[in-house]
């Protein structure tokens, strides 16, 4: 059998970002069949057993997610032309009231806190940030299997046929989509559930069958859902909640 990279192999089992397998190899915190590893680029059969210490899994277990109902305007990573990162909006005062806290707000929170997928600057709804690369690497991995759910309000006419182009059979940058969930929510509003997130991927969609988007909301991600978050406010991920 091939040898693999031990960071690689442990970020594809979902034991943590291949940023933190690194970390905790050079801390000396991972364990392949028993044995502790503390040296980079140590490569490994891939059936071995591999377990991390306890401090390791007391770091993980440390590390916080929030939902946040990203408003128009806000960019979802990095500053760019002027606008700002809607993590600036990760602040004690805009904690939604109507949602339990795992854990009472504090500035460490925002270390390394970073958007799992991305959500347009033109568009509203759920932005999940985390410190948490398992949780990051589950929902935005090239083979990420989580649904994401949105609402879209559009101007145009539909044909059955551009309804089933919708939902297969579209090509962007030359690529075929995979296959997608379409369909009308009410009479100028669609339903779309997507498995991947291509650079404004439902307007680009919806201009190819001769729609234009007036409006778009992020619902659901995963099992995740909105909900009664208002808009501009966050709250965090709460324990029992899975993706």
């Amino acid at each position: 059998m091939e040898l693999l990279r031990l960071s690689k192999l442990m970020a594809e089992r979902g034991l943590c970002s291949r940023r933190e397998a690194d970390e905790y190899i050079e801390r000396g915190l991972v364990f392949v069949n028993g044995q502790r590893v503390s040296v980079l680029g140590t490569k490994v059969l891939p059936d071995v057993e591999i377990a991390l210490a306890g401090e390791a899994q007391k770091t993980q277990a440390q590390r916080v997610t929030v939902l946040l109902n990203k408003p128009i305007g806000y960019v979802s990573g990095q500053a760019e032309d002027g606008y700002q990162p809607a993590v600036v909006l990760v602040t004690p005062d805009k904690l939604f009231a109507g949602a339990p806290a795992p854990h009472a707000f504090r500035r460490e929170h925002l270390r390394g806190l970073a958007p799992a997928g991305r959500l347009d600057i033109d568009s509203t709804g759920l932005l999940v940030l985390t410190q948490d690369g398992r949780i990051a690497r589950h929902l935005i991995d090239a083979d990420s299997t989580v649904d994401k759910e949105y609402l879209v309000r559009v101007e145009g006419r539909l044909s059955d046929a551009g309804l089933k182009q919708l939902n297969h059979g579209l090509l962007l940058d030359g690529q075929a989509l995979k296959p997608a969930k379409v369909s009308w929510q009410n009479e100028d509003q669609l339903c779309f559930v997507l498995r991947e997130g291509k650079k404004r991927q439902i307007r680009r969609m919806c201009e190819l069958v001769g729609l234009k988007v007036v409006g778009l909301k992020r619902v659901r991600i995963g099992k995740v859902r909105l909900g009664d978050l208002p808009v501009g406010q966050w709250r965090y991920l709460l324990p029992h909640e899975q993706f």
